[in-house]
């Protein structure tokens, strides 16, 4: 069993900050924030849209923090700048103009060559690539066949149902046991909280998690610092059990 490392997704730091469009509060300076407490890495999902992180921000990103885990679609001018700055990690997710938050993993159903291409270029620059999708078993087999080393669990079925029974952790428990049999590094977020993640930092083939917007909002609360600490300590708990 690895102990699962904590990423937290800085995106909804600058969703307060882009409500008012000035310079407050700073994404970069939030990140700073979450390593000095304790995350091993930090995410932040640059949009073609620019609903809430920016360019510059990813650049900042880039040169102050240890890790960083850039989340991006295969938008032309969004990869061009992720090959550039070469983010330590590069998470594919899909992404629709209409949605408030990424709904579900790629569609690896059929033949995408835009997303083979945008894998060529993010390892050339010499990110990792991951790719972020459902806990389908077969989703996963297409995924070793992209050549990628890594993908993220989309957790949203998990987060959405977990106080009515356990299907969906048993869905999750599958995927990761399959991925990991592939060879694949498995990671897991979306919609994770305080109250939910525990069953899923005890899953033994996760090793990182991304999670953002619980450990955000508890930060308006407590502080940065505390909210991660409060975040580790809840994910602990999964991992003793």
């Amino acid at each position: 069993m690895t102990s699962t490392r904590l990423y937290i997704n800085v995106d909804h730091v600058a969703t307060v900050r882009e409500a008012r469009r000035t310079d407050e509060p700073d994404p970069v300076a939030a990140a700073l924030l979450c390593e000095t407490a304790g995350a091993e890495g930090i995410t932040a999902h640059l949009r073609e849209d620019r609903r809430h992180i920016q360019d510059l921000d990813v650049e900042r990103l880039r040169a102050s923090v240890r890790v960083l885990n850039l989340e991006l679609a295969t938008s032309p001018g969004v990869v061009a700048l992720a090959c550039r700055l070469r983010p330590y990690q590069a998470t594919l997710v899909p992404e629709r103009r209409e949605e408030i938050t990424t709904e579900g993993g790629l569609d690896l159903s059929r033949p995408h060559p835009m997303l083979r291409e945008t894998i060529r270029s993010l390892e050339e620059s010499g990110a990792r690539v991951s790719l972020f999708i459902d806990p389908d078993l077969s989703t996963i087999d297409a995924a070793k066949d992209l050549g990628v080393p890594a993908v993220e669990l989309h957790t949203g079925r998990y987060a959405n149902s977990w106080r009515r029974g356990v299907a969906a952790l048993d869905e999750l428990r599958q995927a990761a046991r399959h991925a990991a049999d592939m060879g694949l590094f498995v990671h897991a977020g979306h919609g994770l909280t305080y109250a939910n993640v525990a069953p899923v930092a005890a899953i033994p083939e996760i090793e990182e998690l991304n999670i953002g917007h619980s450990v955000v909002s508890r930060s308006i609360m407590v502080g940065m610092n505390a909210a991660v600490s409060e975040m580790r300590e809840a994910m602990q708990l999964g991992a003793g059990s």
